[in-house]
C-alpha cells in the first residue's frame, strides 16, 4: 500500500449486491454504495469490519470498476489463509449484508484516458486488479492509447479475469495481453513460462526511448524485482509507478 492519508474520508455503508467467481481462490464482490462520488482507475478503498464485541479489522482493496461515478463498486478479493477480512467477504458475507468502506484513496497509481501513451501494465497475481480498472476505463471511454499487459500467474487456473482479458486482446484496438505461468503450463501453452525477468521485459515492454508510462502491481518482492529490471533497461524511475501488497492481502 502506498500509505496515502485516508483518515479524513468518511466511512460509507456498502451493500453486497452480487458476486462472481474469478478463480478457485478469487471472487469479485459487487457493492452498492449510494454515497460513492466516483474514483480514478488505479485507486483503492479501505474496508472495515466490526465484530459484536467491538473488535475491528481493516484492509485495503483495489477497485476493479472502471473510472467514473457509478455507485456500484467492484472489488476483486483473493482468499488469504488466516486473514481477518477476505474469509468474511468470500465465505461468510451474504447478499444484502452491509460493510463499511472509505475512499477512493491514492492519486499516484492512477491512469486517465487521454494521457499520452504508450502504457505498459505489469501484474503479479491479484496485482492485476487495479490494472484491470485501467483497461476497463480505456474501453468504456473509447480511448485508443496503445496498452500492453504482461501478467504473471502461477497456473492457467489462477489467471484472474481470463475471459475478459482474452476478449480485450481479440478486439484488436491496441491492447496486447501476454501471460506467463510460473508453476505449471497446460499442453499447447503458447504464452511465456517462468517469472518475469529482464529478458522477458526486454521482449514485451516498449523500449525506454518510447517513454512508456509503466504501472507495476503485485507482491512486494515481485514489484521490486520488476522495477529494478526496468531501471536496468534504462527506463526512467519517474516513469515507473508501483503498487504492492504484503502477506496480509492488502490491495488484493
Amino acid at each position: 500500500m502506498s500509505g496515502e492519508v485516508s483518515s479524513g474520508l468518511p466511512w460509507l455503508l456498502a451493500t453486497a449486491a452480487a458476486t462472481k467467481s474469478e478463480t478457485p481462490r478469487v471472487k469479485t464482490v459487487v457493492f452498492d454504495v449510494p454515497r460513492w462520488r466516483g474514483h480514478l482507475a488505479g485507486q483503492h478503498v479501505d474496508i472495515r469490519l466490526t465484530a459484536e464485541d467491538g473488535y475491528q479489522a481493516q484492509r485495503s482493496y483495489s477497485i476493479a470498476s472502471p473510472q467514473g461515478s457509478n455507485t456500484r463498486l467492484e472489488l476483486t478479493v483473493e482468499h488469504v489463509e488466516e486473514g481477518e477480512v477476505s474469509p468474511f467477504l468470500l465465505d461468510v458475507m451474504a447478499l444484502g449484508d452491509t460493510i463499511e468502506l472509505r475512499g477512493p484513496i491514492g492519486g499516484y497509481f492512477t491512469w486517465r484516458p487521454g494521457e499520452t501513451g504508450p502504457v505498459m501494465l505489469i501484474a503479479g497475481g491479484s496485482g492485476v486488479v487495479p490494472l484491470m480498472s485501467m483497461l476497463r476505463t480505456r474501453a468504456s471511454a473509447g480511448d485508443r492509447t496503445p496498452v500492453r499487459l504482461l501478467y504473471s500467474s502461477r497456473t492457467q487456473a489462477d489467471i484472474i479475469y481470463r475471459g475478459e482479458l482474452d476478449a480485450q486482446a481479440r478486439a484488436d484496438d491496441g491492447v496486447a495481453i501476454v501471460h506467463t505461468l510460473t508453476r505449471a503450463q497446460p499442453p499447447g501453452w503458447v504464452g511465456e513460462r517462468g517469472r518475469i525477468d529482464q529478458a522477458m521485459l526486454r521482449k514485451h515492454c516498449w523500449p525506454a526511448t518510447e517513454r512508456p508510462r509503466i504501472f507495476v502491481c503485485g507482491p512486494t518482492p515481485f514489484v521490486e524485482a520488476v522495477a529494478d529490471a526496468l531501471v536496468a533497461l534504462e527506463h526512467a524511475p519517474e516513469r515507473i509507478k508501483t503498487e504492492r501488497f504484503g502477506p496480509t492481502g492488502d490491495l488484493a
